[in-house]
């Protein structure tokens, strides 16, 4: 292949794509680049692309702010049109988004072949809409990128040697970026300077079962706000979320800053203490840079970091949530284990789309 379109739209695929979009300009595959908008807010989209040195989208849906039947079909509208001007060999999409379901859904329907990035995860909770968007794409994709042997073997179970796919185990892309744009961060980062962080746990809060569930929001807040008592705990919060926390809940004691860039990211994970998360790439992100995380859902996809002791799922549980991190604040753990490909993942998967 040598015409890719691309397709992003949250936080996680900026990340992954600067990775493979860097491997294409090396192998001279032609890119275009479409971002649906689903991340609206400058703090999660125009900094990545331009602190990432990704190349600027060819097409701007500005698609937000909908629920996931009109957002996922007006994203499918607009792909739609964009696939059939351009006409291109493959249509790359990364992870679980409502932007992941509509391009692959507008590329299938054009038999245009499919190129899925992180394929193959599971959490096995259909309440999760990533849980939905995940499976689907999968299911209509021509090329499934797997990033660990978990993966490769979830599609096995459901039938994929049957069907005309090929599966292919490259590794993780974050885990590329992570390593690539690290010494990035250190030179350009402020965020530590500006806010005076010292010793921190860093958190999030965005999955919906969390933010627009009222008792397991308060949990979560309840127990961030005992952790804080004993360390400061830090919490970069979407727009959203804080929007939820203003109309119904006092406001909490620990500390909220503005959603940031990739690099201040990176510099808030190097300089913790410990994460606490519900996003599935912090959750790698913490391995990364040898942080030690508590998971505030019931299951995760990154089933490797629990197995290995590294991650503890806690639900929004508020007692759990304290248990955990007492169990992992005195724990020493090796974080140099192989999980993810140690940074070769992106360039394994753009020599085997060129050769398709």
């Amino acid at each position: 292949m040598k015409k890719i379109i691309t397709i992003v739209g949250a936080r996680p695929q900026f990340v992954k794509a600067a990775t493979l979009s860097r491997q294409f300009r090396i192998l001279g595959i032609e890119e275009q680049i479409v971002h649906t908008g689903q991340h609206f807010d400058a703090n999660m989209s125009d900094v990545f692309f331009e602190e990432m040195e990704i190349p600027k989208p060819t097409y701007q849906l500005d698609i937000h702010s909908l629920s996931h039947g009109a957002m996922t079909g007006r994203m499918l509208e607009g792909i739609e049109q964009i696939l059939v001007k351009e006409k291109p060999e493959g249509v790359l999409v990364y992870g679980d988004t409502n932007s992941t379901l509509a391009g692959a859904l507008a590329a299938s329907k054009l038999h245009i072949p499919v190129i899925h990035v992180e394929a193959g995860l599971r959490s096995y909770n259909m309440e999760m809409p990533e849980e939905i968007n995940r499976i689907l794409t999968d299911r209509i994709s021509n090329v499934l990128f797997c990033p660990t042997d978990t993966a490769v073997s979830n599609l096995k179970k459901e039938g994929f040697d049957n069907m005309p796919a090929k599966i292919i185990k490259n590794g993780d892309v974050m885990q590329d970026a992570a390593m690539f744009y690290a010494n990035s961060a250190i030179l350009r980062s402020e965020i530590i300077k500006k806010t005076g962080l010292n010793k921190f746990v860093l958190a999030t809060i965005h999955r919906q079962e969390n933010t627009d569930n009222p008792e397991n929001l308060k949990n979560i807040i309840d127990g961030l706000n005992e952790i804080h008592k004993q360390i400061q705990v830090v919490v970069p919060m979407h727009p959203r979320t804080r929007n939820i926390l203003a109309q119904n809940y006092q406001l909490p004691n620990f500390t909220i800053i503005d959603p940031v860039g990739y690099f201040d990211m990176i510099m808030l994970l190097r300089s913790c203490e410990m994460v606490i998360t519900d996003s599935g790439g912090v959750q790698k992100e913490a391995f990364f840079f040898g942080k030690h995380c508590i998971t505030l859902r019931e299951q995760t996809e990154w089933i490797e970091l629990v197995e290995n002791g590294l991650n503890i799922l806690v639900g929004s549980d508020s007692n759990k949530l304290q248990e955990a991190f007492t169990t992992l604040s005195s724990k020493k753990s090796d974080f140099s284990i192989d999980l993810y490909g140690k940074g070769q993942a992106s360039e394994k998967a753009a020599k085997e789309i060129l050769s398709l």
